[in-house]
C-alpha cells in the first residue's frame, strides 16, 4: 500500500487498515509518522514488562494492559501508540470486551522504551500529549544506559538505577518490579 503524501482525514477504519510490514504508525497532527522497528533490545524489555504487568493486573482485576500495536485518540485527534499502557478498570465501565477501534483518551499509565532513532524532542512531546489527556504516570526506559526515568507531569520527577524497584504505584497498586530484571543479562 501507498502512503499518500496528500493531508487527509484518518478514519480508524483506514488507520487501522495501513500494511502490516512490521511497522508501527502512530497520527501526529494529521500526519502519518512511521514509528518503525526497534530492534530486539527493544523488543525483549517491553514483552517481558508488558508480560509480568498483564498478569498482574489482570490477577487482581484492575483494568488492562495493551503493547505497542494499540494506538489511543487524543483529544487533538492525534493517535498516540506507548510502548506498553495500562488503562484502569474505572475507566472501562460499561464495556465487556475491548473496542474493536482505538480507545478514546490515554492511558493511565504509558511507557516508552527508547530506540537509537528516538530524538528528546519526539519523547517529550508525546509525554506531554499524554498527561494533557489524563495520563497519570509515565516510564521512559533507556535500554542502553540501564534507567527509568518516572513522571508523574511532563517534566521527570524520579530517576531510578538498576539497584533500584519499578513501582505502579497507586496507578497500578502494589506492581513492582526491580529495575535490573528489565536489563538482566541472559544466562541460559
Amino acid at each position: 500500500m501507498t502512503i499518500s503524501t496528500e493531508p487527509q482525514r484518518w478514519t480508524d477504519e483506514a488507520f487501522m487498515a495501513l500494511a502490516d510490514g512490521g511497522d508501527r504508525y502512530e497520527l501526529v497532527d494529521g500526519e502519518l509518522v512511521n514509528r518503525g522497528n526497534s530492534g530486539m533490545e527493544h523488543g525483549e524489555i517491553g514483552a517481558f514488562l508488558a508480560g509480568l504487568l498483564a498478569i498482574y493486573v489482570r490477577q487482581h482485576k484492575l483494568g488492562t494492559v495493551c503493547d505497542s500495536s494499540t494506538a489511543f485518540t487524543l483529544k487533538s485527534g492525534n493517535k498516540r501508540a506507548p510502548d506498553i499502557s495500562f488503562v484502569a478498570k474505572e475507566r472501562l465501565q460499561g464495556l465487556t470486551r475491548p473496542p474493536r477501534g482505538f480507545f478514546e483518551g490515554s492511558p493511565d499509565l504509558a511507557v516508552e522504551i527508547l530506540s537509537p532513532g528516538n530524538t528528546v524532542e519526539e519523547i517529550h512531546t508525546k509525554i506531554v500529549e499524554y498527561f494533557e489527556n489524563d495520563t497519570q504516570l509515565v516510564w521512559v526506559i533507556h535500554p542502553a544506559e540501564k534507567y527509568v526515568l518516572m513522571y508523574h507531569a511532563p517534566q521527570p520527577d524520579g530517576f531510578l538505577r538498576s539497584s533500584d524497584e519499578l513501582s505502579g504505584e497507586a496507578i497500578v497498586p502494589g506492581f513492582s518490579v526491580p529495575v535490573s530484571e528489565l536489563f538482566a543479562e541472559w544466562s541460559f
